[in-house]
């Protein structure tokens, strides 16, 4: 083990706009399926700390809720999550993919102009747009060379680029024992994490036809010698859509059930018996206590 004085350990916030790729960076990064991935904007909804060893340095990366502007009061809990987590990080990671408009950067820099955090600049995706449009990008960003600390273009296809952003990360890191058990890969409770998979699942079934404004709550999970019993209630705002979660005969919530359960028995290794429910509670995204009673603190 590197001893202590030799250790580096610190936070760092990882944002960017709604589907910049951040779960999906964050997935390749630690090489466990952790951070909830959607096509759904807006998916990630809390911060969640995933740990990543890289040589002397313990990296607690922070995923986010995607940096956006909307009214709703659910959606001005995100913002304030990925601020929060901006304003508390050691250094940034802003994620663009490469084929954006530089004006999310630069909103991006409006945002944190009082903190003074370090930022590093990472331009997602780069596997899907051409070298000449990759190059063009790039020259976009150097007007604002001075504010970053690097530019990094990643691809999550090529596994060299993993190197070089743990290398950049880590050097920025100040000197500090680690913080956490080096084995451990989140701090999160399982539970929580239970809840993302099925969230993911219920996205991924069901994404087109149910709104942004479903969520899931674990009522409680039972863990055995090789299986894990969970319980859980998908909350919904109308009668309608609970019908189409349930589905004709119960088709569409088996669905949804059996794809989280693949979800969860590969991140836990264990068998899983999931219990699911739905319940109607209108209007739970705009109500301030409602959102408190299923995790959201303001």
């Amino acid at each position: 083990m590197t001893p202590p004085e030799e250790q580096r350990a610190g936070f760092v916030a990882v944002v960017g706009r709604p589907n910049a790729g951040k779960s999906t960076l964050l997935n390749h990064l630690v090489g466990e399926k952790l951070a909830m991935v959607s096509k759904k904007a807006q998916a990630t909804r809390k911060r969640m700390n995933i740990i990543v060893m890289h040589g002397s340095a313990q990296i607690v990366f922070v995923d986010t809720p995607g940096l956006h502007e909307k009214e709703k009061l659910l959606n001005r809990f995100m913002l304030d999550e990925a601020l929060k987590a901006v304003g508390d990080a050691d250094l940034v990671l802003f994620l663009a993919p490469a084929s954006d408009s530089i004006r999310g950067y630069e909103e991006f820099l409006e945002k944190i102009a009082k903190k003074g955090t370090p930022h590093i600049v990472v331009l997602t995706k780069t596997d899907q747009v051409s070298n000449e449009a990759l190059l063009r990008k790039i020259t976009e960003y150097q007007k604002y060379q001075d504010r970053f600390e690097a530019l990094i273009p990643y691809s999550v296809k090529r596994e060299g680029d993993r190197k070089q952003l743990l290398d950049a990360v880590a050097q920025r890191l100040p000197r500090h024992p680690w913080l956490f058990d080096p084995e451990i890969l989140t701090t999160e409770k399982i539970r929580d994490i239970y809840r993302e998979l099925i969230r993911e699942a219920l996205f991924e079934k069901l994404s087109d036809e149910i709104p942004y404004e479903s969520d899931v709550l674990i009522d409680r999970v039972e863990e055995e010698e090789g299986i894990d019993r969970v319980y859980a209630t998908i909350i919904t705002e109308k009668e309608t859509q609970k019908r189409m979660i349930i589905g004709k005969g119960g088709e569409s919530i088996r669905r949804l059930g059996s794809y989280a359960r693949k979800l969860m028995e590969s991140f836990s290794g264990k068998k899983i018996h999931l219990d699911l429910h739905v319940v109607v509670r209108k209007g739970w995204s705009k109500n301030r206590k409602s959102l408190e009673a299923i995790g959201y603190v303001f």
